[in-house]
């Protein structure tokens, strides 16, 4: 049970496509779609009151190893602006979700791409037919858009002596999705372009290894990286025996998440209470976590009385739980009594407990209420409007592919190879400290039990930056999940954000 609960407590975009995948090829394919292809279509958007038009491609890349031999076949779909004769000019962004595992659809459909899913915030979607608008959110507007599909995701796939399971792990995911963008600004002259990467949820980590292999290993700087629900340090996630640190990180969003299902008082400002509780979780309650088994019976009793108040637990449960109850648990417990589970990427959602007994819930209601329907339109939208040959399979997860086992040994040139879970900060904190002009925007939701605002905080603080460094990293905050971007509020914030900041750092 416990590792089960390691492998799918914290990445998970990529699990809400599961049902789709069909299983990669176990053996070297050296037949079908081995050549690039490519399907361009010509489409047009308004954008704040501006006609952009723009040209979609889908299709792939071939991917070569340092002996020029073909390893990978990588899908991908772009959209860039028509018109544009400067393309110095002109910003570039690569883009992916995580899992690790997933396709790159959850961006693509609900908040970067100039189509997108309509769907009802808080509501389980109806059954199809389902409606594909404008995204008039999207940041076409100041840059072109690449959204890459890792290998074993969408169209891409191992070719010639290589396995799809070449490139599942850390390190290797790193590599190969560095190599991909420096094959499309090779293909599509893009090197004096200003770069972005955006990644979500384990798509953060990537991105903070990627950014530091494409300056330190293949002579390409960016200019800015978006962290959309981020997590670098995989340790805060892993709710590990004897160690503390996950349950420290989880608590301001517990905490968050009680208030807005109504089970504990209501606090007269949203911001000073959760500011108070992150207090509290990185004082007190770690001074009392620290002591372990030294911890009195009173103090302990005093430390349960506030946990209850701030995160809408019984007492008598936070302490059969010896202080500490991990997200499984908490999504659980706190609407046990009205059958009712919360979701896990998105808290404000909630599903029926089938098992009003159980420790740990099955299903994120979440992830339930939309998969169908980005689902069902992303891939009616690929074959229709983009013309993607329907005999290509897009595969929107890699989770049911044959042999798929992550690697998650990291190595850096800090730290090298340990046995400790993977921290790609260290990436992240070298490529910054190396590349003094390079921006960081961080985009956490104040609901996402995925990846906790807190832990992201946590990671920030202690990336060992010089003050001068520190000061390019910008903070962001959304009343919603680790998908803040199914919240149509939040979808204009997050355009807003992303857009000024791609403005300012590619001058």
């Amino acid at each position: 049970m416990r590792k089960t609960i390691f492998v799918f407590a914290f990445f998970m975009l990529a699990l809400t496509g599961v049902f789709a995948q069909t299983a990669a090829p176990a053996t070297p394919d050296t037949s079908a779609n081995t050549k690039a292809e490519r399907f361009v279509t010509k489409h047009s958007i308004k954008i704040d009151g501006k006609m952009i038009n723009y040209t979609a491609t889908a299709g792939t890349l071939i991917l070569k190893n340092e002996k020029d031999e073909p390893i990978a076949t990588f899908g991908f779909i772009a959209y860039t602006k028509d018109g544009e004769t400067d393309l110095q000019k002109r910003p570039v962004m690569f883009a992916y979700n995580g899992g690790p595992g997933s396709s790159s659809l959850w961006l693509h459909m609900g908040a970067l791409g100039p189509r997108r899913v309509a769907i009802t915030d808080l509501a389980p979607t109806t059954p199809a037919p389902y409606k594909l608008e404008d995204n008039v959110s999207s940041v076409l507007d100041v840059t072109d858009i690449v959204m890459i599909d890792p290998v074993g995701t969408g169209l891409s796939h191992a070719i010639g002596k290589a396995k799809n399971k070449d490139f599942w792990g850390v390190d290797q995911d790193i590599k190969s999705i560095s190599g991909f963008v420096k094959s499309y600004i090779t293909e599509f002259d893009r090197w004096n372009s200003p770069k972005y990467l955006l990644g979500e949820s384990y798509g953060t980590m990537r991105s903070a290894g990627v950014v530091d292999f494409l300056q330190e290993r293949l002579g390409i700087t960016v200019n800015g990286v978006v962290l959309v629900s981020s997590v670098l340090d995989l340790r805060q996630l892993t709710f590990a025996p004897g160690d503390d640190i996950s349950y420290i990180m989880y608590l301001p969003t517990y905490a968050a998440t009680a208030l807005f299902h109504n089970k504990i008082t209501k606090p007269a400002n949203f911001s000073n209470f959760i500011k108070e509780v992150t207090d509290f979780a990185e004082g007190e309650y770690t001074l009392a976590l620290t002591k372990g088994d030294k911890l009195d019976d009173a103090e302990k009793d005093k430390i349960a009385t506030k946990l209850s108040a701030y995160i809408g637990l019984s007492k008598d449960y936070i302490l059969k739980s010896n202080l500490r109850v991990s997200q499984p648990q908490f999504c659980d417990e706190l609407l046990r009594n009205e059958h009712l589970t919360v979701g896990r990427l998105d808290s404000r959602f909630k599903g029926i407990n089938q098992k009003p007994t159980s420790e740990f819930s099955d299903y994120d209601p979440q992830s339930s209420a939309i998969s169908p329907a980005y689902t069902a339109t992303f891939l009616n939208y690929l074959y229709n409007e983009l013309k993607v040959n329907k005999t290509n399979n897009y595969h929107i997860s890699a989770y049911s592919a044959e042999g798929f086992n992550w690697d998650w040994k990291h190595t850096n040139g800090l730290w090298g190879g340990g046995v400790y879970t993977p921290n790609t900060g260290v990436d992240l904190a070298d490529a910054m400290s190396k590349n003094p002009n390079l921006k960081l925007l961080v985009l956490n939701g104040y609901y996402d039990l995925a990846t906790p605002f807190f832990g992201t905080e946590y990671t920030m603080d202690h990336l060992g930056l010089e003050k001068n460094i520190q000061a390019n990293i910008t903070m962001k905050y959304f009343d919603a999940g680790h998908m803040m971007y199914v919240n149509p509020a939040s979808l204009a914030a997050l355009k807003k954000d992303v857009a000024d900041f791609i403005t300012d750092s590619s001058k």
